[in-house]
């Protein structure tokens, strides 16, 4: 089913401020993603120029789109027709493990936990060089986009 699908078919982000690549695995309610991280990526010149880390809003936001793009998936698997966009509501327990750097390829898994009244509970974990780097559980619902 994914392999037909460009991440860019299912949510709004695009460059500069898309951070997933492609699509590995969808089994329905977990997905998995990847994102190769630019050497010449510009914000390393000022996030610490010298020793040039990815910031972990940025990658947080990896999951996050990912989580976006497993909600897209599964309404577009239940048929349903997609009445907005998801975005995020909630952040809990974010936890930092290792820094990502320049030419880091960066592979993000969200799993669904729970759906509850128009919310979807998600749970992501990110792994740089097959080591966890972020754990992170979150919750989005759907916006409409005027």
């Amino acid at each position: 089913m994914i392999e037909n699908l460009k991440v860019t078919d299912l949510i709004p982000h695009r460059p500069p401020f898309l951070w997933v690549d492609s699509m590995l695995e969808f089994d329905g309610s977990s997905l998995v993603t990847e994102t190769y991280i630019p050497k010449d990526l510009d914000l390393f010149k000022g996030h610490y120029p010298e020793h040039p880390i990815l910031p972990g809003v940025i990658l947080c936001e990896a999951v996050f789109q990912t989580g976006a793009l497993l909600i897209s998936l599964l309404l577009k698997d239940s048929q349903n027709s997609i009445p907005g966009v998801p975005v995020l509501t909630r952040i809990e327990g974010v936890k930092f493990k290792r820094p990502v750097g320049p030419g880091d390829t960066i592979r993000m898994q969200v799993t669904l936990k729970e759906t509850l009244s128009g919310a979807w509970f998600l749970k992501g974990t990110l792994r740089v060089r097959e080591k966890i780097a972020v754990k992170v559980d979150f919750a989005c619902t759907l916006a409409e986009i005027e």
